[in-house]
């Protein structure tokens, strides 16, 4: 029961990643606010989700598209009226978006995956941050994923706004010290949810050959652990992590369950997990640097 009390806002959380993410707050004790854009599978997500709740937990949901600011002004009055406060903030809403080469992409298609992905996320935070200051307490988890780290050819839209938004979580952490607010992201792996159906059905001629054949064994294998990504997220939503904060850390890649607990006060003054550029001397060569 490591969120016993706490409430909680999971957005994109009618089905797939979202959706364990909400049900394993329930199971650690925890109030949730379930939303997404889709109503009818939202409600129903509710409906089961409701089976799980114990005598004295609450769970509400609302529908809600992000890249829209008005929704997620309703959202937060919403929130306000049902909890009264809200803990933990997991931005997790979004969409892989248009794909194939730049100058082939629809340009309509390429902003509305900046919007929903980023800009729906910055807005989230920022509606919520008056209240996590004031209480001097909150947990914000947003979503990276692939393409944050690394380029990812045919999905511009998707690697740029993830990119952006570890950065962003990296500047708003700074910004939160001061109020006991942690703000982190995770990389939950390659899952098989919609988003992977989605890439299937573009096609090897939008995401290229290598890549189609990816994703298809992927389908296969079964995808990197969902459960291994959610336990990561209650994690950083628990007391367990108070004071990491601005770190950008992968479920699958990175040994979190051991190391971070160990290692948890030298990685508050630390680059570890985190968006750097690399010098030639981190790579041991000798030119390049201004001495």
């Amino acid at each position: 029961m490591l969120l016993k009390g706490k409430n909680a806002i999971v957005t994109g959380s009618s089905m797939g990643l979202g959706k364990a993410i909400a049900t394993k707050f329930i199971e650690e004790g925890a109030n949730v606010l379930i939303c997404a854009r889709n109503i009818k599978v939202l409600f129903e997500t509710e409906k089961e989700l409701s089976t799980k709740l114990s005598e004295d937990q609450e769970l509400y949901s609302y529908p809600v598209d992000i890249s829209k600011p008005e929704d997620v002004e309703h959202l937060y009055h919403y929130s306000k009226r049902k909890f009264g406060k809200i803990d933990i903030l997991v931005n997790n809403a979004g969409i892989q978006g248009v794909r194939g080469l730049v100058d082939l992409a629809d340009y309509e298609k390429w902003v509305e995956t900046i919007n929903i992905n980023l800009i729906g996320t910055v807005h989230m935070c920022m509606i919520f941050l008056p209240q996590f200051k004031e209480q001097k307490y909150g947990k914000i988890i947003n979503l990276s994923g692939g393409g944050s780290m690394n380029p990812r050819k045919f999905f511009s839209a998707y690697a740029t706004s993830k990119a952006a938004v570890v950065r962003f979580t990296e500047t708003l952490a700074e910004e939160l010290k001061e109020y006991n607010v942690d703000c982190n992201c995770v990389a939950p792996g390659a899952l098989n949810t919609r988003l992977l159906d989605e890439v299937i059905l573009a096609g090897a001629e939008k995401i290229g050959e290598e890549y189609y054949k990816k994703v298809l064994k992927q389908k296969e294998d079964g995808g990197s652990s969902l459960e291994n990504a959610v336990e990561l997220i209650v994690y950083l939503a628990s007391e367990k992590s108070d004071k990491l904060t601005g770190k950008s850390i992968s479920s699958i890649w990175d040994k979190w369950r051991d190391d971070i607990p160990e290692h948890i006060e030298e990685l508050k003054n630390s680059d570890i997990y985190t968006l750097r550029r690399i010098l030639p001397k981190d790579r041991n060569k000798k030119w390049g640097d201004v001495e």
